[in-house]
């Protein structure tokens, strides 16, 4: 895919203006909280998700403006031919069209215009505890086969009835026949939850290793592999309901005790390490960047093979804490997919070698001879 324009209107800080970046490193450079992150962000509202930020639609329209209403045009190729979709964000909703057509919501822009995005609230991916490492896999699952998230629904609501009688149980015993009934239903469903994960790990360990050694310059080896809680680490995915259930069965006093489901897909982790070591204990901050820079970009690389076309990439602030063999190899190795970048340093800019150079300054975005360093 690739972006040949983005205008935008009343957007955030941003005053009107019209970006057209070029087919493949695009750097936006500006001092810190000039709008740089904001247009990624615009860019990003048109895979059809929210904010990267966690913003509400209501944050996204420039404050003071009278009418209330940005817009949000962008003009790409997609799918083997030029397309064009506009967002109005109004009264703190979205209204979406597509090659003219409007649709029912924004979200139904899904498939249309993909997108990968790195931004700063991601090294949670390494720093903190499981869950979000979960929650990447699951988004990532979901964007290359969305009825992934009907499979994440059924088991998160089988979960919730068995935890519920697991803390009626003690009071009410008779209901302890009934727990095998939702024990199945949660392998069930747990199992497909599982395979899909593994699956992607799959698909994702090769081209994340290999970006990660490209980036430290083929010093640090990174590697990843799925932890599952409910079934060994050796088992087939054709033994994953039935590990499930035995798994269910042998900790049914501790659940009992603890008042909900102790193992199962909802606490399995994704390990990640430099060189054998744990990458969140052991990894300095740089390689911590690097690590979840290398997953993004690994990302990136799977949704091309399941579409057919190299999704746009968006690194907001990713320079920081990276040396200059890793800003180098960012700025001028990555090839093959059209690519925005943002930095604060104007040093960051001087290593690129060939791309569209934009500068952001309060609110107004500058090219050509104004964005030069």
């Amino acid at each position: 895919m690739r972006i040949w324009e983005l205008e935008f209107e009343n957007y955030r800080n941003l005053y009107p203006g019209c970006l057209r970046p070029e087919e493949g490193v695009n750097v936006i450079w500006g001092s810190n909280a000039q709008g740089k992150t904001n247009l990624l962000e615009a860019i990003w509202l048109f895979t059809g998700g929210h904010s990267f930020r966690g913003s509400r639609d209501a944050d996204l329209v420039r404050l003071g403006e009278e009418a209330g209403c940005a817009c949000l045009s962008l003009s790409f190729s997609g799918g083997g031919r030029q397309q064009k979709a506009e967002i109005k964000i109004q009264n703190g909703r979205r209204a979406a069209t597509l090659n003219g057509i409007g649709k029912k919501t924004a979200s139904s822009l899904v498939g249309a215009f993909c997108a990968v995005v790195f931004s700063p609230e991601h090294l949670s991916l390494v720093k903190d505890g499981p869950s979000e490492r979960r929650a990447f896999l699951d988004s990532a699952i979901c964007q290359i086969r969305p009825s992934y998230a009907g499979l994440l629904n059924h088991y998160s609501r089988a979960l919730q009835q068995r935890n519920s009688l697991l803390k009626d149980i003690p009071r009410h015993r008779e209901l302890l026949d009934t727990l095998e009934i939702w024990d199945e239903r949660l392998a069930g469903f747990g199992a497909a939850v599982m395979e899909e994960r593994a699956r992607y790990v799959e698909k994702l360990r090769p081209e994340a290793a290999e970006i990660y050694l490209g980036i430290s310059r083929q010093k640090e080896n990174l590697d990843l592999s799925y932890q599952m809680t409910a079934a060994p680490q050796e088992a087939k995915p054709g033994e994953y309901r039935q590990a499930i259930l035995e798994t269910l069965r042998r900790s049914r006093r501790e659940d009992l005790g603890a008042g909900f489901t102790t193992s199962g897909p909802h606490r399995d982790d994704l390990m990640l390490t430099i060189n054998g070591a744990a990458a969140r204990v052991f990894g300095s901050q740089g390689q911590q960047r690097s690590v979840v820079l290398a997953l993004k970009l690994a990302e990136a690389s799977v949704l091309e093979e399941i579409i057919g076309e190299p999704p746009v990439v968006l690194l907001d602030d990713v320079m920081s804490e990276l040396d200059t063999g890793r800003q180098e190899y960012l700025l001028n190795h990555l090839q093959g997919r059209q690519i925005f970048i943002t930095c604060c340093d104007p040093g960051n800019v001087r290593l690129l070698e060939q791309g569209g150079i934009f500068r952001v300054q309060e609110g107004m975005l500058l090219e050509g001879a104004g964005a030069s360093v």
